[in-house]
């Protein structure tokens, strides 16, 4: 690493093991000889795991574990979570997961163990340096239960050109972001003013924000249905608007990431609301023809100020049913050092750790409007993108459905209604 030499690993690892009373010749997968130990990890395709697998042989190295690295696209993780925890395996020591995804079904089934203990035992390693919203989706009735290691925020991306074509300034609210995509669109034969995702569930999470930000949350503050409310109307209302009025012309309804940022990158809109995350497809000149002209701003603010989602879109946690807790949170204290986070955050990963956010070299790698507007969505930021509950899929189906009709323009007031007596009833059932 960069900064982060074996001996630094070694005493990270053996500050953990101390204090757990465990510092000694024994490890996960250990036999009765004594020979090598195996800790046997599973992680997501990613990024992020890319930079971990080149760093496991200092983590070895440093520990005498020997890490058995199991790697799978979403799907096959989700198949074989499903499968293997429900079975109740000892065979998963470090878990990756999706904490706003499957997160609340795996604390409530008991799969997940309890890391309240260890995230406060080395003051050195800080668990106050994890940022709030990401670490509130990380535990569960008052436990910690996972470490976030990823996190997006929603952010404005814009085109500059576009802009000052029009003699307009970045909007700071909805109300310039509707004007300045109404002049876009009516100045730019051809060129919607805005867009962004518009199918059922892939547009729950970037709606989200704008839920947030006219002041309302899919779940009230009594744990009830909040998307009936009058705040959540007139997000529907505004969200719908904004893509049917200003959108491209003969839009979908069935657009997820791909579709929304083609057809930003492709020089055919104006504004787009994205996961920060996706960046680099705006401004890779590879892939993107605005790639010498795109901006990017915090979430404009509504009634309820700019409250963008700030989410761990993954995280890492240990399997209740290991034998070997102490040495899988060794690994995870590891993988999680303020060190290796600003090396993954380097390489275009953003990380939960403020420090490492506050820190220059961490954001050296971005664009200094992103790096500005993602300070401004962390601080405010909201920790969940979807209604926190078990059944996600079914709920995000249920929510999603006045954004369409909202964008088709139906009666998005009415389906709002509708889709929140469905709702009500997942809540009812959990």
């Amino acid at each position: 690493m960069k900064r982060h030499s074996v001996v630094r690993v070694a005493a990270i690892v053996a500050a953990t093991f101390f204090a757990a009373g465990t510092l000694t010749a024994c490890s996960a997968g250990a036999g009765d000889d004594g020979g090598s130990k195996t800790l046997r990890v599973t992680l997501a395709n990613h990024v992020w795991t890319d930079t971990i697998k080149s760093k496991l042989p200092e983590f070895e190295a440093a520990t005498g574990l020997t890490v058995e690295l199991s790697q799978y696209g979403e799907d096959q993780l989700s198949d074989q979570y499903n499968v293997k925890l429900n079975a109740g395996t000892d065979e998963i020591d470090v878990m990756m997961y999706r904490p706003l995804q499957e997160g609340k079904l795996f604390a409530k089934n008991g799969y997940l163990a309890d890391l309240s203990g260890n995230v406060e035992s080395n003051a050195d390693w800080n668990w106050s340096d994890f940022q709030s919203g990401p670490v509130a989706s990380t535990t569960y009735d008052g436990n910690v239960v996972g470490v976030p290691i990823i996190t997006e925020q929603e952010v404005l991306y814009y085109r500059k050109d576009l802009l000052a074509k029009a003699g307009l300034e970045v909007p700071t609210t909805m109300d310039e972001l509707e004007a300045a995509a109404k002049a876009i669109k009516e100045q730019n034969p051809g060129v919607a003013g805005f867009v962004a995702r518009t199918g059922k569930s892939a547009a729950v999470t970037q709606f989200s924000s704008f839920l947030y930000s006219f002041g309302g949350d899919f779940i009230d503050k009594d744990g009830n249905s909040g998307i009936a409310s009058p705040e959540a109307k007139e997000a529907y209302a505004f969200y719908g608007g904004l893509i049917r009025d200003y959108g491209p012309e003969n839009v979908s309804t069935d657009m997820s990431w791909p579709e929304a940022m083609a057809i930003f990158t492709q020089g055919q809109a104006g504004f787009y609301t994205e996961a920060d995350s996706l960046y680099k497809n705006a401004t890779d000149p590879e892939t993107s023809k605005v790639s010498d002209t795109v901006g990017f701003a915090p979430m404009p603010a509504g009634p309820g100020g700019s409250a963008a989602y700030n989410v761990p879109s993954w995280a890492l946690g240990v399997n209740a049913e290991s034998a070997y807790t102490d040495e899988a949170w060794s690994f995870i204290e590891w993988a999680t050092s303020a060190d290796l986070t600003l090396e993954v955050q380097q390489d275009g990963v953003p990380g939960a750790r403020q420090s490492v956010w506050e820190d220059p070299e961490g954001t050296s790698t971005y664009p200094a409007d992103l790096a500005a507007a993602i300070a401004t969505s962390t601080k405010n930021g909201v920790g969940h993108d979807r209604p926190l509950v078990i059944k996600v899929p079914e709920a995000r189906e249920i929510v999603g459905d006045p954004i369409v009709i909202a964008i088709t323009g139906g009666d998005s007031d009415a389906a709002a209604d509708a889709a929140s007596e469905a709702f009500q009833g997942i809540l009812d059932d959990e």
